[in-house]
């Protein structure tokens, strides 16, 4: 473990395990714990980096508004600055759409993508079967921003994970808990960059990613993640498709064990 100043902000990270370099990112509210049930077994084959993006847990927290380009350049430098590339990527959440952004962008730090359920909702304004799915989505995401700029935290926090994960906040882990409130506020920025525009991904710009690409999505997830990667699917020249069967949104923490043999399958050892 250790800590990378990149783009003049200190980043922790956690570098396990030998061979071709894996490079795991994660979405809002969690940190690099979220990778643990993965990170290990993945370690007896590659060399597996996790980190905590800026704002979030242990690593520095910027002044300001941020935006979700900076965290796209931060997975960039944090690849260069600990010689990475190229890698294997994977993200989940809002780390794959950070990773995809990073793929149309750079595509020589990559080996190959791996990308879980990115909520790029603006790619799916003009399908009237999702529309009300993601208008209702529209509504909960503000309501939860609103309460947490109110100063209720825990309300806020129980809310999304109740209303947005279906999970229930009693049977949440302590430690999950624990790290969710500490980076509500860090979700809260990044709402505020624009919502639901600043989920864009650029299609165009995707399709020069030419490596191979592999989408993934849980069957007890709401169907509009499923819509999503079809869009996403259509730029990309070398798309695989894996769905987790009984998964959701997370499925490296609910079917670990499966994550494992279905990345180390596709990317090969």
């Amino acid at each position: 473990m250790g800590i990378e100043t990149v783009n003049g902000l200190n980043l922790f990270y956690e570098l396990v395990g030998d061979g071709d370099p894996v490079v795991l990112v994660h979405g809002s509210w969690g940190d690099h714990h979220v990778w643990d049930a993965v990170a290990h077994g993945l370690a007896d084959r590659f060399r597996v980096l996790t980190y905590d993006r800026r704002g979030h847990s242990q690593s520095e927290a910027p002044p300001g508004q941020g935006t979700l380009d900076v965290d796209v350049a931060d997975l960039a430098g944090l690849i260069e600055a600990l010689d990475l590339a190229p890698a294997h990527v994977a993200g989940n959440s809002l780390g794959a759409i950070i990773s995809l952004r990073l793929a149309s962008r750079r595509p020589e730090l990559f080996r190959t993508i791996t990308v879980h359920e990115p909520p790029a909702l603006p790619l799916l304004e003009n399908d009237p079967d999702m529309k009300p799915i993601v208008e209702a989505v529209g509504q909960r995401i503000p309501s939860i921003a609103g309460q947490l700029e109110s100063g209720d935290i825990p309300g806020g926090t129980r809310r999304f994970v109740e209303e947005m994960m279906g999970a229930s906040w009693e049977e949440f882990p302590a430690p999950a808990k624990e790290t969710f409130l500490r980076n509500a506020l860090t979700w809260l920025d990044e709402v505020r960059e624009g919502y639901p525009q600043g989920l864009m991904i650029d299609l165009d710009a995707l399709s020069g990613f030419t490596k191979p690409a592999l989408l993934t999505q849980g069957d007890q997830s709401p169907p509009f993640f499923g819509a999503v990667l079809d869009q996403v699917a259509t730029s990309l020249p070398q798309a695989e498709r894996h769905t987790y069967s009984g998964a959701g949104h997370n499925p490296h923490m609910t079917h670990p064990d499966e994550y494992v043999r279905t990345l180390i399958l596709f990317v090969g050892d």
